[in-house]
């Protein structure tokens, strides 16, 4: 029974969402994952819980229309899916980026229910965005999309309803856009919006706080193997703000990060990436990373992003985007000694490069688990806006580890108690699931 239930709710999936494969892809890795569960809890099948927490609550879909510098109208389209509210708030952020489409925003909100329950907060899963590409954009029409995009999106969310973030594409300068409208449609200043600025609400350590988490998680990870950063050569994908502040830990932490990436190409730096040029040329320049070669004696320029698995290292932390790390760049990690795997994006590797890594006993930390500092911080700041109050830096930087903490402790908990001890992959999924489902059952069928 328990083989067929759980087959057949993914079957039913497939069939209602023929052309979405970045969701289907995501589902299908979590549902492998509840066998053991349904075995052990029955009412879950009986109540038809898969069911329910693979179809979102609500999705939203709209038109966002503007007018570019040259005066010519504009349209793209905005996406809201708040997918599961059985433990709190929807929550989970905006994607500004050219390939946005329903299937991305699924699998992000279908991943963000399980990552916002393993963070212990009391935050539901949900995602958004839109096709816009702010790339080449001026502020002018960076300003006009989001306020265009949040005359819309305003109808549905709210510091108790939905609370949406940034993402890839939104920052600091989009948040602040988009708060702006919102309040001035709202008559209202709430927490509606989190990665908000210092001076209207924002948390210290928001913009840290997804690669300082992602290194606390593998920090935990590799001292429980007797492991540690220290003298360790680490692989970083991306340059954005993932990859730049775990750069920041893995120095502070005594490693060494030999090898960055953008969507051009990669750098490797034999001495050790100088996080601060590396931030001044693209956080505060915005400039591609081919210019931190030309900026520093001694470092490579390769073309091409996906090359970077190919460099040598201890750990490997990708940060840049979803399915980035296949079958061929993980056996590569592997042949090359790599004996650690912290997944800083959605989804990094595709299922048979997770496979690969696990097969060979590399220590792998997933993603919903091992990226969750930046929904985490999130949900601290929140806490900061209901209370009005602001806490310091060391205070939040505290919390976060802690939180980071937490989530391998229950990962790994629920890894050994379901018998599949040290696959931090299948416990982060089943701790995740467990208090959303407990939730889920105690509400009726909603």
């Amino acid at each position: 029974m328990t083989m067929s239930y759980v087959d057949s709710v993914f079957e039913q999936v497939k069939q209602r969402n023929p052309n979405e494969p970045e969701f289907l892809q995501a589902v299908q890795e979590v549902l492998e994952s509840l066998k053991p569960v349904i075995h052990r809890h029955p009412e879950f099948a009986e109540a038809g819980l898969l069911e329910r927490i693979v179809e979102p609550e609500r999705q939203i879909i709209f038109r966002v229309p503007w007018v570019d510098d040259r005066g010519k109208v504009q349209v793209n389209r905005g996406f809201r899916v708040q997918f599961n509210s059985a433990i709190g708030p929807y929550k989970g952020g905006l994607r500004f980026h050219p390939t946005v489409n329903l299937s991305i925003i699924k699998f992000l909100g279908f991943e963000q229910i399980f990552k916002n329950s393993l963070t212990g907060l009391p935050i539901g899963g949900g995602k958004g965005g839109s096709d816009f590409d702010p790339k080449g954009k001026s502020d002018g029409e960076i300003m006009r999309f989001c306020q265009s995009f949040m005359t819309e999106l305003y109808r549905h969310i709210g510091a108790d309803c939905d609370v949406p973030a940034g993402d890839i594409g939104v920052g600091g300068r989009e948040i602040g856009y988009l708060f702006g409208q919102y309040k001035r449609l709202r008559n209202c200043y709430e927490g509606v919006l989190t990665g908000k600025g210092l001076t209207y609400g924002g948390s210290l350590v928001r913009t840290e706080a997804t690669g300082y988490g992602l290194c606390y998680f593998v920090d935990e990870m590799i001292r429980a193997k007797g492991r540690s950063f220290a003298g360790a050569t680490v692989v970083i994908s991306g340059s954005g703000n993932v990859s730049l502040y775990a750069l920041e830990k893995v120095v502070q932490l005594g490693g060494k990060v030999v090898a960055m990436s953008d969507s051009n190409g990669y750098i490797v730096d034999p001495a050790g990436v100088d996080f601060t040029l590396m931030r001044r040329i693209k956080e505060v320049e915005r400039r591609r990373i081919k210019e931190y070669a030309a900026a520093k004696p001694g470092v490579e320029y390769h073309e091409g992003c996906a090359g970077i698995w190919s460099v040598k290292c201890d750990i490997a932390l990708p940060c840049a985007t979803q399915n980035e790390l296949d079958e061929r760049a993980a056996q590569q990690l592997v042949d090359n000694g790599c004996w650690a795997v912290g997944e800083g994006a959605n989804m990094p590797s595709t299922p048979e490069a997770v496979e690969i890594f696990l097969k060979n006993k590399v220590l792998f930390a997933p993603a919903k688990a091992a990226n969750a500092g930046g929904v985490a911080t999130s949900a601290l700041e929140m806490s900061q806006n209901s209370m009005r109050l602001s806490w310091t830096f060391a205070e939040v930087d505290a919390k976060l580890k802690e939180i980071m903490a937490g989530i391998y402790r229950k990962a790994s908990e629920a890894a050994k108690e379901y018998g599949y001890e040290d696959n931090l992959v299948v416990g982060a999924n089943i701790a995740g699931f467990l208090k959303v489902a407990q939730a889920m059952m105690a509400q009726g069928i909603v």
